[in-house]
């Protein structure tokens, strides 16, 4: 098995629990942007923000679980969120994290970290900053990737992670 394999596993052996979950899965018909689904947006930056956890020496189940609950919102928000939210403080970028936290909330058991990773990661569009170091990290990365996400493809490692997990549940 390679470091990326091994990599993958640990990883995943973190994530399952929330991957594997039915209405989890559902986010792979709603698109983050361009032609990323929110479902392959959150596991990439769930593992990259793992990667850097371990690195840093954090919390790497809190970042997990956390960075794969942060856009559980079960909406297609290029529709429904125009739609539905009108001024500017109900739009989609200002509401969805606590719209993702009651969702995660409802479906898993979560922590205060998770709880503040989730509902923190769209910082300063939600006043309230990160308490936790494992949220500001979530946060950072959550807004590299998404930049990523609108001028260069995935990287190998990337889409080497989504066929992994893709292979290890029922997609």
């Amino acid at each position: 098995m390679t470091v990326k394999d091994e990599n993958f596993q640990a990883f995943f052996e973190i994530a399952e629990e929330i991957i594997a979950h039915p209405m989890y899965k559902t986010q792979k018909d709603f698109y983050h942007h361009d032609e990323t689904s929110v479902f392959d947006h959150a596991v990439i930056v769930a593992f990259e923000s793992y990667r850097a956890a371990k690195k840093l020496g954090l919390d790497p189940t809190g970042i997990v679980r956390g960075a794969l609950l942060h856009d559980f919102f079960l909406y297609d928000w290029h529709v429904e969120g125009k739609i539905r939210q009108s001024s500017l403080f109900k739009k989609h970028g200002f509401t969805h994290a606590a719209e993702a936290h009651a969702n995660a909330d409802f479906f898993f058991e979560l922590d205060e970290k998770e709880t503040d990773i989730i509902l923190r990661h769209m910082f300063p569009l939600n006043i309230k900053p990160p308490v936790y170091l494992e949220s500001w990290l979530v946060n950072i990365m959550d807004n590299y990737i998404t930049f990523r996400e609108y001028f260069r493809p995935l990287t190998k490692t990337q889409m080497d992670l989504l066929d992994f997990v893709k292979t290890k549940i029922e997609y």
